[in-house]
């Protein structure tokens, strides 16, 4: 049998970008080339995709030279990427499915999901709806508590106040909690422009620093808490792994906790009671269910030292595939090596798309 042809896509509008490649390193370091062939490509920061020889290298110099641009047709049909001039005429840039290795916005908020979609071809990852819903942390929210799940209380500020009225904002800020307070993009993960304030000061600057990033900021109330993580696994059955605990090297997971010391500690799994740690897969299955994700996602809680309670703290429906990302490494301990997973999640990806095409896309209806 022919081998299936992958198009992983890598790099994007965002300010993970880095990390998307680390991710896309792993992930092409682990497809298997007795089932797979990969066709990759790069998106770069102003949003122009790459193909060619190296190309992921190329993208880690900061470089495109060398490198040809392609275009994502949207219209069914043809599942390639179409070359953009006279380079990679020869090339085969057709592919059978796409696997995205895209975090923060244009990669796992839904708009990519949405070219897929329109183009009719499988992917990796939840759909368009999922992707969305978990990437705004306001609406997440918002969601959460109106399935009944439970969620540390917060509010949204605007960046245009914070630009117009920065006194205003810090005052809508303060009314969320008494410090601390957390602020982050309401768009964007990595722990990208997130902040941890303890006065008005500091609100200040961590609200500025958001508002970098995004239009709409989360002010959330700040807890003493232990990080818990939980890897969810399936379409309309998903699993869920080991639970890990993250001990971070920093005040809180941040972004320098995360990939720039080897200071924070991951535990897999979590030193927790048996019942807790049921609970916490439990939460995370029913946080999947939803918001209707598949494939993947990855599940955060916070778990407070004084009470014990258990808070939904994010879903990330794209985690992070990096040698040190938590997704993966729960479901190591969970059973699957590095290259299962990879193949499970084509396999969801496929399993979708065979299902999507079943729907009826014409009303045959009399009339």
């Amino acid at each position: 049998m022919s081998k299936l042809r992958v198009c992983v896509i890598f790099g994007g509008r965002s300010g993970e970008h880095e990390i998307s490649l680390r991710s896309a390193r792993s992930v092409l370091d682990a497809l298997d080339p007795e089932k797979y062939d990969v066709v990759p490509a790069g998106i770069t920061h102003d949003g122009r995709w790459f193909a060619g020889t190296g190309v992921l290298e190329h993208f880690e110099r900061k470089s495109t030279l060398g490198l040809y641009p392609v275009t994502f047709p949207s219209q069914p049909g043809r599942r390639a990427l179409i070359p953009l001039g006279p380079g990679g005429q020869g090339d085969d840039l057709s592919f059978d499915l796409a696997y995205p290795v895209l975090h923060g916005t244009y990669g796992e908020d839904g708009t990519i999901q949405g070219l897929f979609e329109m183009a009719d071809v499988p992917y990796v990852g939840a759909g368009v709806l999922a992707s969305s819903l978990g990437m705004d942390k306001i609406l997440f929210k918002q969601v959460m508590q109106r399935c009944g799940l439970p969620v540390v209380e917060g509010g949204a500020v605007s960046r245009t106040l914070v630009q117009t009225d920065a006194e205003a904002a810090v005052r809508m800020a303060e009314s969320v909690s008494a410090y601390p307070l957390f602020v982050k993009p309401a768009n964007l993960g990595s722990s990208v422009g997130v902040s941890k304030c303890r006065n008005r000061s500091t609100l200040y600057e961590g609200l500025m620093d958001a508002a970098r990033y995004d239009r709409r900021l989360l002010v959330e109330r700040g807890l003493e808490a232990r990080e818990l993580e939980v890897s969810v696994l399936g379409n309309d059955e998903p699993q869920a792994s080991a639970v890990g605990e993250v001990i971070p090297g920093d005040e809180f997971y941040s972004y320098r906790a995360k990939y720039l010391d080897d200071t924070s500690q991951l535990l897999i799994p979590a030193p927790l009671d048996p019942g807790v740690a049921d609970e916490v897969r439990r939460l995370a299955v029913e946080c999947f269910r939803a918001i209707d994700g598949a494939g993947m996602a990855r599940v955060d809680f916070l778990m407070e030292r004084s009470t014990g309670k258990l808070y939904i703290n994010e879903i990330n429906t794209l985690p992070g595939f990096t040698s040190i990302s938590m997704y993966p490494k729960l479901w190591l301990a969970s059973g699957y090596t590095y290259p299962g997973l990879i193949d499970r999640l084509i396999a969801l990806g496929l399993e979708r798309q065979a299902e999507k095409d079943e729907l009826l896309r014409v009303y045959g209806g009399a009339g």
